[in-house]
This record gives C-alpha cells, sequence and structure tokens, in this order.
C-alpha cells in the first residue's frame, strides 16, 4: 500500500477547563462545595473569603426576579426570586482591566497547566483538621459497633481463656439485627481443634446463654421467637398477661405473624380485650435488638434554597449561609501590574486567572440552581400550598424546556441539592414525579397518587383493613384509574404491608 499525506478540514467540539470546571461545581452538593472552596482557598493566594458585614456595605448583593415576580398584581401566587452572588471586588476589576491576562485559555490547554486539580472532597473525608468544624456537625467516626458493646460486657465478666475463645466466636457471628447467622454445631466445629482437650457443644451452648443476657436484651437469639422469650424473661414479676405473652410467643407465633386472630382467640380461649392486652405487650419488645446499637455514621442536610410566602407570594431565595462569598485578594492582586516574565509574576497571573474562573464559575452555579429552583416552585405552588396531593406531575425536560437548558444541566443541578420550605425539606428531585392519566382527560403526579393512597390505608377500618384492588377501586371513584399491581407497587415505595398484616384485633 503506497503512504501519501492527506490534509483534511473539521471540527470538534473541545471542552475549555473552565467548563470542565463549572460542570463540575454544578453537581457537587453544598458540604461538598465548601469543601472544595475551602481547598481552594488554601492553595490559591488571590481568593480570599469575604466576610458577611464586608458584602453588605459593599453593594455585592444581586436580586433576580423571575417573570412571575412581575406579575405578582396579576394573582395571589405570584413568585419571587432573590438569591445573593458572590461578585468581583473593586480590586478585581481593576485588576481585570489588565490587557495582559487573558479572558480564557486556549482550548488545547490542559487545566493542569494552570493548577494541580485536588481530588474531589466529600462531606465525610476533607484534608482540613476536624477542629475547624463545630462539634455538632462531627462525624461519629469511632462509634460503638454491636459486637464491640458486646466484648466489651464479655470481658468485665470472669471468663476463661476457653470460654473467651467460645465467647469471641459466638460474637463475631451475631449480624447487625443482633442474630446468631451461624448454628452451633458450626461454631464448635470451626474452634473445637483450637483449644488442647477439645470442647463440647455444651460448653458453647453455656456461654450463649450467658451472652444472651448482655445488654441489648435478645441479641445471640437463634430466631424471632427466642428473641421475644428472651426480652419476655426480663420482665419483673409473674402475672397472667406475661405468661399468657410466653405461652403465645412460644406455640401461637405464626398466627400472631399471620394475624389470624380468629385462631388465637380460640385456641389462647381469651376474650378480644384480654387478647389485645397480650399482643400490646409483645408488641412493646424489639425484634431487632442489635438496631439499638447504631454504629452509622449520622449524615446532615443543609439546604441550598429556601422558599418562603411573602404577602402571597412564593419567594424562592439561596441560603446565604451556604453559598460561599469570595473575593480576590487586593494586596496580592497589585503586584500583579509588575511587567516583568518572572516566575513569581507568572505565578501570580495564573492564580489571579484561576481565581477569576472559580468565581464566575461559582456565579454561574448559583445563578443556574436559582433558576431551576425558581421554575420548580412556580409549577408547584399547589404543592406548596395544600401538601402532596396537589402535586404536579413534573419531568426533567419540562424545567429543561423552561429554562433553556439541556436535560443534563438540570439533572445535575437537582441531585444532592435541597429546599427548605413551610412542609420539610426535601431534595429537588422529589418535585419530579411520572405522571398517569385520569378518567377526566387530565393527568395526576406520582407523589399525589401515593399521598391519596396513603390517606386510604390511614382512614381504613383496623379489622377490614383495604385491599390493593379496594383501593384502586377508591382511587377510579376519584377520577384516577390506576391499575391493582400500580397500587401495589406505590404501597411497597411507602414500605407499607399488604392488607393481611395490616389487620387488627380491634
Amino acid at each position: 500500500m503506497k503512504q501519501t499525506l492527506q490534509l483534511r478540514i473539521g471540527q470538534n467540539l473541545t471542552m475549555t477547563p473552565q467548563l470542565q470546571q463549572a460542570i463540575r461545581l454544578l453537581q457537587l452538593s453544598s458540604l461538598d462545595l465548601s469543601a472544595e472552596v475551602q481547598e481552594l482557598v488554601e492553595g490559591n493566594p488571590m481568593l480570599e473569603i469575604a466576610e458577611k458585614d464586608e458584602g453588605e456595605g459593599e453593594g455585592e448583593e444581586k436580586h433576580i426576579e423571575s417573570s412571575s415576580a412581575k406579575d405578582e398584581t396579576e394573582g395571589d401566587a405570584g413568585l419571587t426570586a432573590e438569591a445573593e452572588l458572590p461578585s468581583e471586588s473593586a480590586a478585581d476589576s481593576e485588576v481585570a482591566a489588565l490587557s495582559e491576562i487573558p479572558d480564557e485559555l486556549p482550548v488545547d490547554s490542559n487545566w493542569d497547566d494552570v493548577y494541580e486539580v485536588p481530588a474531589a472532597p466529600t462531606a465525610s473525608s476533607s484534608s482540613h483538621d476536624q477542629d475547624d468544624f463545630p462539634l455538632d456537625v462531627q462525624g461519629s467516626g469511632s462509634s460503638e459497633s454491636l459486637q464491640d458493646h458486646l466484648l466489651w460486657q464479655m470481658r468485665l465478666n470472669r471468663f476463661s481463656d476457653t470460654d473467651e475463645l467460645i465467647g469471641e466466636a459466638i460474637i463475631d457471628a451475631i449480624n447487625e439485627d443482633g442474630y446468631l447467622s451461624t448454628s452451633l454445631e458450626s461454631i464448635w466445629e470451626g474452634i473445637k481443634d483450637e483449644v488442647e482437650g477439645g470442647i463440647e457443644l455444651d460448653e458453647v451452648q453455656m456461654v450463649l446463654h450467658r451472652i444472651q443476657g448482655y445488654d441489648p436484651i435478645g441479641a445471640g437469639a437463634r430466631d424471632l421467637r427466642e428473641c421475644l422469650l428472651l426480652q419476655l424473661a426480663q420482665f419483673e414479676g409473674v402475672d397472667s398477661k406475661l405468661q399468657l405473652a410466653q405461652r403465645l410467643v412460644s406455640e401461637h407465633l405464626t398466627l400472631l405473624g399471620n394475624r389470624d386472630f380468629t385462631q388465637l382467640l380460640r385456641r389462647m380461649k381469651l376474650d378480644k380485650s384480654r387478647l389485645q392486652e397480650v399482643i400490646d405487650l409483645i408488641q412493646s419488645l424489639n425484634p431487632r435488638p442489635g438496631n439499638l446499637i447504631a454504629s452509622s455514621q449520622a449524615e446532615y442536610v443543609v439546604p441550598d434554597v429556601l422558599v418562603k410566602k411573602v404577602k402571597e407570594a412564593w419567594r424562592v431565595e439561596l441560603n446565604p449561609d451556604v453559598m460561599p462569598r469570595l473575593r480576590i485578594n487586593a494586596g496580592y492582586a497589585n503586584l500583579v501590574k509588575r511587567a516583568d516574565n518572572s516566575s513569581d509574576n507568572t505565578y501570580l497571573k495564573n492564580n489571579l486567572q484561576e481565581a477569576k474562573w472559580f468565581i464566575k464559575s461559582l456565579q454561574s452555579r448559583n445563578e443556574t440552581l436559582l433558576k431551576v429552583a425558581t421554575c420548580i416552585v412556580e409549577r408547584q405552588k399547589k404543592f406548596l400550598d395544600y401538601g402532596d396531593e396537589a402535586m404536579n406531575p413534573l419531568v426533567l425536560h419540562d424545567i429543561a424546556e423552561a429554562v433553556g437548558m439541556h436535560e443534563s444541566t438540570i439533572s445535575r443541578v437537582t441531585t444532592q441539592k435541597y429546599m427548605h420550605t413551610p412542609l420539610g425539606i426535601f431534595e429537588l428531585k422529589y418535585f419530579f414525579s411520572s405522571h398517569v392519566s385520569t378518567a377526566e382527560g387530565g393527568v395526576c403526579s406520582a407523589t399525589a397518587i401515593r399521598a391519596l393512597i396513603k390517606k386510604l390505608i390511614a382512614a381504613e377500618n383496623a379489622q377490614k383493613p383495604l385491599s390493593d384492588s379496594k383501593i384502586a377501586a377508591a382511587l377510579a371513584e376519584q377520577g384516577i384509574n390506576v391499575a391493582r399491581r400500580t397500587v401495589a407497587k406505590y404501597r411497597e415505595a411507602m414500605s407499607v404491608p399488604p392488607s393481611n398484616e395490616r389487620k387488627r384485633l380491634s
């Protein structure tokens, strides 16, 4: 094959480092953004965090009014959007006039040419010392697990070396719910050869009984029946109700789980009121005792957007407590005026450009977030006024079309961003839901249907709970035609048990 040279002209779309940074900032949560800002401020001498009092006197606030805010006089459901955006200080505007600093790097430049990109921080792992954060927001990284709690109690008691070995094997086999996940025979097989002279299965059984008396009561049980009996055994005194509860758990736990109260009344030979007292005692027990010893870290939600009603108009504004206020350091910026090409001056120029890009990207993020949140509130006014049952169907395409952005941008903006409303704090994605056609030809959101299902279940007769078919029929009477399997899907999504498990004795 003959080798030749060819010249072709083509167009390629290349994202600049500035655009890449703006996209990355757009998808960060408020906690991640705070860590990102702190990291960049520590590494860039040109950036500094402005105090709130300073920004108020310099006119740094910008107010963005939506189109619906201008029409407040047309109705009592007006909408106002207000944002406090970080802006450049007077020193930055003076430095921006320097002609030798370009607005953007060439598209073939790498972001690494300006500064080394730090790893994306997370809310739980940042480079800052934990002393920089208040104690009430620090993660409980050293929280005690259930195994640690049981081992601590075991070592407070007098155990022989053999019993301690058996106890450690048993505790290691207890799962997060507090149940023994391995049979005693398997535990015995695994450790019998580690002890000189061997051990008997009865010794393993004896150590298990001692561990089952530790806190939380019921930990180390092999099944639900044993777990409940261990907890009932801790009640002081001996009365008939306690004895009846122990008998019910020992002999008729399956009937209780199936809500077969007719059979329970016949076999226990009790009247309804007495049986209800026994069942109430059993229901006061904890079927998952291991959950009392929490080992998971607390997660904190900080709202990015605040929504409140002012004079019959819904006002949308960014949360000023989580929005970073950055400015250019005037002292370092004045040093860039030197015309020499020294390495120090080049370093300052690069950091100045990086700081300007970051502030501009931060402004773009805040403006986009406010614009999307305002559009969501405008379309979900009924939800804010009346609750879940009035939620309108909404998809990403609707918001993207209204604000003139791509659906992927809307998805980034609404992920891990939260809105504080009079009804509570919601993730922005909560306001998006699919729709179901109604009998009148309209549409109803899935969130509204779930709220109606929950309302019907809350008002049902506890002795004769509504089946999924009856719930579907009740919704059809309201003009919402949904299939029984759709009702079952929504019910399971809300962690509501089926009708046979919701049945009550009275």
